[in-house]
């Protein structure tokens, strides 16, 4: 038997930056990126399904798949809140093949960041 995907949270409009390595364990710092040039605009999902939770990051005309950003444990690794705003967090993207790297995800609005942060894992 399949099973369903489950939507539990949808943003019409994110923001991607590309994030420097970090330089110490402080942690990640929204400043440090050109937040007046985000490299890629969307919509983000926050979708469930059977034991999986992942973000997806999507064009918002066509629905075609950006990024998938898998999570196992919040706070963890794949969904990290930067130490300098509310609004940013840094994601760990992968592929299909396994690959991964990290980016900046960020919201126009505080509230919808609130939003994700809100999320509770089973």
């Amino acid at each position: 038997m399949d099973t369903y995907e489950s939507v539990i949270l949808v943003k019409p409009e994110v923001f991607v930056f590309n994030v420097p390595p970090r330089t110490s364990n402080r942690g990640y710092r929204a400043a440090d990126w050109n937040l007046a040039e985000p490299s890629w605009t969307g919509r983000m999902r926050l979708v469930s399904k059977g034991n999986e939770l992942s973000i997806k990051l999507e064009d918002k005309n066509t629905g075609e798949l950006f990024a998938k950003c898998p999570i196992e444990n919040y706070p963890g690794v794949a969904l990290e809140s930067v130490s300098d705003s509310s609004r940013y967090f840094v994601i760990r993207i992968q592929d299909d093949n396994g690959r991964t790297a990290f980016i900046g995800l960020g919201f126009g609005d505080r509230s919808d960041s609130f939003d994700l942060n809100q999320f509770k894992l089973p």
